[in-house]
């Protein structure tokens, strides 16, 4: 007990970051532990540190007491009672039972509600008011609710067949204010009455629903279709224009020879159809048909009817026909209709069953969810607790204690997604304010908080810890103080000069190594010189001025027909020129022409007198070029953007190398800066980076192959080959899960987290040595942390330099590669 109330007291005044509850755990520890030694779930440690404080609080109470009854303070917050009214065997019974967490089934219910009205009632409750019955059952009813009121939700179950104990994961929601009236004993005859009622309203909302399945899934067949739209379809059938000829004769004229179609069309037939390929002479001997690709060709051959039509039919019958299904239709879309209505009013009487004023008088408001994540053998725990003066919900994990949301609590707490769900919900009582308002000084009616909270003697121990601790810190600084001025001495100590950098060679590319964008590669400057080329071709007797406006424009022609191509995957014409890029990504006009300007004024080009006559004049024109005229951090954001796609396109096409060479360790972390940087790219428009899906394929195999291969080194047993494998996992993968988890909408990385996370589980289950067992233990939390906080990475690694060309030319190798060797999931 002292050790707990040191620990509560640290809480709430110590400065460190967090505190460290070893001691008091592990007087717990050796006073839970059962007689076979076998480690308690967390329901079972909750219900005997309960029960050890019920016994704690009790001793004290009786050694204070005078005279009077003692008041046990785990009684009066933590305890009620209910009353179990039934019949046993045709025997009517009636008993008071005291509850302190009261159990709730999951599986089957969708919200908390459902579960306590199943938990109030078992067996054959409609027998319970009759005077003469043998059946057996009985209902619980709360006579006395305690001010916190908590639930335990029975999350496990037993798999006969497989042996072991599994996790329920199913989706259960429950409210922030849950309204209790309908389970008091004194509502008993009302709320037996609105049961009944609503029970009523269920087997006439199950009728209701199957009457409206029959029309929303129409057929005797195994496909089925909403009534309504075949009614539709047959409507718009008959309305078709009848044609004259069967579907076989109509595609003669197209078909190839064989003995099941005739070899010749009648005249008629092609007049109608009018020219086709065949009818074009050809000087082959066989004629070929019109292949339609659907996946490659937009539109429908012109000899190809849309819709297939009735072959005779009569005025007369057509008009009686559309009246009889326009009328049918009708009727069936006013049934459809009613139907829904009375459905979703039924509905909304059985939700507000309980929402008049009487019913509305037990308020209790959710204060705590506990939550599990992992499996049945092993998980990671954490808490939502709410602030109710700051009014907000706060996330207790370890260490970390950060502010959070009902949205986030919802998604980690009502299960159905991922492994994590609540397993224990506390409710205050909403009237006690006692439970959660401030204290005051007495004296001076201030408000009291932190420090000032605590008795005497919890204050001093308390300060005393922070004394330690401020002691601590300066120890740790001399430390550091030491260190910095060991390595400004070792700074100081001659040494042998470095070898001077090499030259930067010519061709690296302009966007990556070379900090100017002017400083073009080879690549580029054999473009512009061949657009010069071209241009004083056609205009070799004009000036510099009219020569360079045709040059700009020839290269502008060139890169615009790039851009409006549809290349295959591994000529991606972005990665030639920024202009191709910008102009896919509807760059402004000023962008796009001044850096056209830019190149064509680049101090590359002066290497004869008509280039650098041309150079000149575009240097001249980029001068005259006024401030308002251009937005230069536009400009500038654009080229930014452009660099970042090719910096990209570098992390990716690396860490597929690598990935090929089955160097999974390396690739990783190439395709997780590709991935992050890509993405961020696609924010601001769908051309602006590379296939996403692609990209999230290879990081996701990635992180299994190397889950894989530390799990066998782990299997291993050897000291050092554990040590690797919790190494890559505790280093690589961990870190990894955040990025995998945070996007909901990646079904295929959340599978691939929790096919990692269960081969790990799997191993709890087995028979292994202590060290073994203790280093698990030590890292399931790590690894089954439900948090998407992203932690930091190491800096991206540095990229090789590549021209222009080199760039395009292992991009397109690597890319060639994958198409020869399709990966599943892309």
């Amino acid at each position: 007990m002292r050790e707990l109330r040191y620990l509560f007291a640290l809480l709430v005044g110590s400065k460190r970051k967090y505190v460290d509850p070893s001691r008091a755990v592990e007087i717990l520890k050796d006073a839970f532990k059962s007689n076979d030694s076998q480690q308690q779930d967390v329901s079972e440690f909750t219900h005997k540190l309960l029960d050890w404080l019920e016994d704690a609080f009790q001793i004290k109470a009786e050694e204070e007491r005078d005279g009077e009854k003692s008041k046990n303070p785990m009684v009066e917050l933590f305890y009620g009672r209910f009353l179990a009214v039934g019949v046993l065997e045709g025997k009517k019974f009636e008993n008071t039972e005291m509850f302190g967490q009261y159990p709730l089934q999951v599986n089957g219910f969708k919200d908390l509600h459902e579960c306590l009205e199943a938990a109030m009632i078992e067996g054959e409750i409609e027998s319970l008011h009759s005077e003469n019955s043998a059946k057996s059952g009985q209902e619980h009813w709360f006579t006395e609710l305690p001010p916190v009121l908590t639930f335990e939700l029975s999350r496990f179950e037993f798999n006969q067949a497989l042996g072991r104990p599994e996790k329920i994961h199913n989706k259960l929601e429950f409210p922030p204010i849950l309204y209790l009236d309908r389970y008091m004993h004194k509502n008993r005859e009302i709320t037996r009455i609105k049961r009944d009622e609503i029970k009523r309203l269920k087997e006439y909302l199950t009728v209701l629903q199957q009457r409206l399945e029959r029309y929303l899934s129409y057929g005797s067949g195994p496909k089925r279709f909403p009534l309504v739209d075949v009614l539709q379809y047959a409507l718009e059938f008959a309305s078709s224009k009848p044609v004259c000829t069967s579907p076989v004769d109509d595609l003669g004229a197209s078909a190839p020879a064989s003995s099941t179609l005739p070899a010749q069309t009648s005249p008629s037939t092609i007049e109608q159809q009018g020219p086709s390929s065949s009818d074009v002479p050809s000087t082959s001997p066989v004629q070929r048909s019109v292949i339609h690709k659907p996946f490659t060709q937009s539109r429908i051959p012109p000899d190809l009817p849309m819709h297939p039509a009735p072959r005779h039919i009569t005025e007369e019958e057509l008009s009686v026909l559309e009246g009889c299904l326009h009328r049918w239709r009708t009727e069936v879309e006013n049934d459809t209709r009613d139907l829904q209505e009375s459905i979703s009013r039924i509905h909304r009487t059985i939700e507000l069953m309980y929402s008049d004023k009487t019913m509305v008088q037990v308020p209790y408001r959710l204060h705590a969810v506990l939550v599990h994540e992992g499996q049945a053998n092993a998980g990671h725990y954490w808490a939502y607790i709410y602030d109710h003066h700051q009014n907000r919900w706060m996330k207790y994990n370890d260490i970390s204690v950060t502010k959070s949301t009902w949205e986030e609590l919802e998604r980690d707490s009502f299960g159905g997604y991922r492994n994590a769900s609540a397993y224990c919900l506390m409710y205050i009582n909403d009237k006690e304010q006692y439970l959660i308002q401030e204290e005051f000084n007495k004296e001076t009616g201030q408000i009291l908080v932190g420090m000032d909270t605590l008795p005497s003697d919890l204050r001093d121990y308390v300060k005393e810890d922070n004394k330690r601790f401020e002691k601590e810190l300066e120890e740790w600084d001399a430390e550091l103080a030491q260190k910095a001025q060991q390595e400004k001495l070792l700074s100081q100590i001659p040494r042998a000069p470095a070898p001077s950098p090499a030259p930067v060679q010519a061709g690296e590319p302009e966007y990556l190594e070379q900090p100017s964008r002017t400083d073009i590669s080879k690549h580029l400057k054999e473009d512009s010189v061949q657009a010069i080329n071209k241009a004083l071709a056609e205009q070799e007797d004009r000036g510099p001025e009219a020569i360079m406006d045709t040059a700009i424009k020839l290269e502008y022609s060139r890169l615009l027909k790039l851009a409006q191509e549809d290349p295959p995957p591994e000529c991606d014409y972005r990665l030639r020129h920024a202009i191709v890029y910008f102009i896919q990504n509807q760059a402004p006009k000023k962008i796009i022409e001044r850096t056209l300007l830019e190149q064509f004024g680049d101090h590359n080009l002066s290497f004869d007198e008509r280039c650098r006559n041309i150079m000149k004049v575009a240097q001249a024109k980029l001068e005259m070029i006024k401030p308002d005229e251009i937005n230069m951090e536009e400009y500038e954001r654009w080229h930014q953007d452009y660099r970042n796609f090719r910096e990209t396109t570098m992390f990716l096409m690396v860490g597929l190398e690598f990935f090929q060479k089955k160097s999974y360790m390396e690739a990783l972390l190439y395709l997780i800066y590709a991935y992050q940087n890509n993405k961020e790219l696609l924010s601001k428009g769908p051309y602006r980076g590379h296939d996403e899906e692609l990209i999230s394929h290879y990081r996701r195999e990635c992180l299994l192959k190397l889950n894989e291969h530390a799990a066998a080194l782990f299997e291993s047993g050897d000291d050092q080959e554990v040590n690797n494998g919790l190494i890559i996992m505790n280093e690589l993968i961990v870190p990894c899960l955040p990025l995998l988890l945070v996007d909901e909408m990646e079904e295929k990385d959340i599978v691939a987290v929790e096919d990692m996370r269960n081969r790990w589980c799997s191993y709890l289950g087995q028979e292994m040595e202590p060290n073994l067992q203790e280093k698990l233990t030590d890292f399931l939390p790590k690894l089954l942390d439900c948090s998407t906080e992203i932690k930091g990475f190491n800096d991206p690694p540095k990229l090789p330099s590549y021209s222009t060309h080199e760039l395009c030319e292992r991009y397109a190798r690597i890319m060639l590669s994958l198409s020869r060797t399709p990966a599943d999931g892309r």
